[in-house]
């Protein structure tokens, strides 16, 4: 058998067919979102971005082919070259001219050649993606090791900065997905607790940061975020370390301290923003006590866990304030109802929402959106593309559309899972984590249950950088995979 015939009978076949239902979907989207009924073209026609997605559609299924009939051996042994090249071009794009790096919105991190535009840092991904798997699939790699999780997080972090420095914050959150793998290759599910833990804590510490408390700038956000965080450490004593006796005194101590500072504030006023913190780090020396006394050694991770939530809660407004640029506090502030601005800010969620309540049940049916073909909702073809599938096919065709990511995100799992090699399964995870990621994030702002950070639906969003991304990403597992069936044949 001649081994374009092997290839061809030993891809995933529901991979592929589900591939293909996405994109043609996001196709006909693209025509809907970006239809001019002034001007009625045709979906095939040059004049419509459906007519040139097409053309991204026909280049992106030819890297999609090339990849599977180039040897599979070629992803492992030049993971690290493609890292290397990928992160010199990430630097370029920071140094380069505009002619060639253009200004757009901002952000310097589009590649402009003629017609052509590119962005880097979609390719960021699958360089990252495959040198992670080198890197974790070798030999001597033990992960609970934090030693040698020091070099993966290394990976991460410089394509992430580089992004960053583009001005392309969007972008590089995206890096966060690798989680997923790490977690799947035996880091410990605290870390990912811990990370909810510091996200809710930015959340609360800004959400209310506007509702005083006391006097000298107190707020409820230090407060809760106080409150929160002393509760995990009395569920990690009281129920994990099985402290109960201990973790009850030191309950009874902060009660203490929170009633003589109510008492207190009555004739002198009180910052409880300090008061909140001093708890915090009272705790923190309670359980380093225990551990110098009574040699526990057990409460390191809760004296860490308080010290860092105490530095994170007090910084987090400062961080807001000054680490964030105005239209992206907007953003935020919109998200968590602290402002209404449908004007500005809150314009692209708020039509998006129309758009999507509009569609009822079932929709308004294909190209009859009132709300999209009347450009409602700006950036309808690309980041908010999801709003006009929820008004032309309503909620039915929006759970239908759900359910077909998820379906192929379960058999990209199910990919990762059968292989015998370390680097196609960790690699397996990488993508299952980015396309996790961008669908979470990408309808989820859309809904305005996330803030606005600009990133494509897979599969559905016009442009060729995205699709190409998305489908070189997916046809590297084919390939990995189609190599491990042909070597049990």
């Amino acid at each position: 058998m001649k081994r374009s015939n092997k290839i061809k009978f030993s891809l995933d076949t529901w991979a592929v067919v589900g591939y293909f239902i996405l994109v043609i979907m996001g196709w006909i989207s693209i025509y809907g979102a970006s239809f001019d009924m002034e001007s009625p073209d045709g979906i095939f026609s040059w004049e419509q971005r459906s007519g040139k997605q097409l053309v991204w559609i026909a280049t992106a299924l030819a890297l999609g082919g090339i990849i599977l009939l180039i040897d599979h051996k070629i992803f492992y042994f030049f993971a690290i070259p493609i890292y290397v090249l990928t992160i010199l071009l990430l630097a370029f794009m920071i140094v380069a001219p505009t002619s060639i790096v253009p200004n757009i919105k901002g952000s310097h991190s589009w590649i402009q050649l003629g017609a052509v535009s590119f962005q880097p840092a979609e390719l960021a991904k699958i360089a990252t993606s495959l040198a992670l798997a080198k890197i974790m699939s070798a030999i001597n790699f033990r992960q609970k090791k934090w030693k040698q999780f020091i070099l993966p997080v290394v990976i991460i972090l410089i394509p992430f900065a580089l992004i960053v420095l583009q001005k392309e914050t969007g972008s590089a959150l995206v890096f966060v997905a690798f989680l997923l793998m790490f977690y799947r290759e035996g880091m410990n599910g605290m870390v990912l607790f811990l990370l909810l833990l510091f996200i809710v804590l930015f959340v609360v510490v800004i959400k209310f940061s506007l509702v005083p408390v006391g006097a000298d700038g107190g707020t409820l956000g230090m407060i809760l975020a106080s409150g929160i965080v002393l509760l995990f450490q009395t569920f990690y004593g009281y129920f994990m370390a099985q402290k109960r006796k201990e973790t009850l005194y030191l309950l009874g101590g902060i009660a203490v301290v929170y009633i003589a500072a109510i008492l207190l504030n009555i004739k002198i006023k009180l910052n409880f923003n300090y008061v909140a913190i001093a708890t915090i780090l009272l705790a923190a020396l309670y359980w380093a006590v225990l551990e110098i006394i009574r040699r526990f050694r057990k409460f390191w991770l809760i004296i860490v866990v308080l010290l860092g939530a105490a530095a994170f809660s007090f910084s987090a407004d400062y961080i807001f304030e000054n680490g964030l640029k105005e239209f992206q506090k907007d953003r935020i502030k919109v998200l968590f109802g602290m402002i209404k601005d449908s004007k500005k800010t809150g314009y692209n969620v708020e039509q998006s929402l129309i758009a999507i309540g509009s569609g009822g049940l079932t929709g308004k049916g294909f190209l009859n959106g009132t709300q999209t073909k009347l450009k409602y909702v700006p950036e309808q073809d690309t980041d908010f593309i999801f709003c006009t599938v929820g008004e032309e096919y309503g909620f039915l065709g929006s759970a239908i559309v759900l359910i077909l990511f998820l379906l192929l995100l379960l058999r990209i799992i199910k990919i990762a899972e059968r292989q015998r090699e370390n680097f196609n399964r960790i690699y397996g995870y990488c993508v299952a984590g980015i396309l996790f990621f961008h669908i979470l994030v990408n309808i989820g702002m859309v809904l305005g249950l996330m803030p606005v950070i600009g990133i494509p639906l897979p599969f559905f969003s016009y442009g060729g950088s995205s699709l190409w991304s998305f489908t070189v990403m997916l046809f590297i597992l084919l390939r990995l995979d189609a190599a491990k069936i042909e070597r049990v044949r």
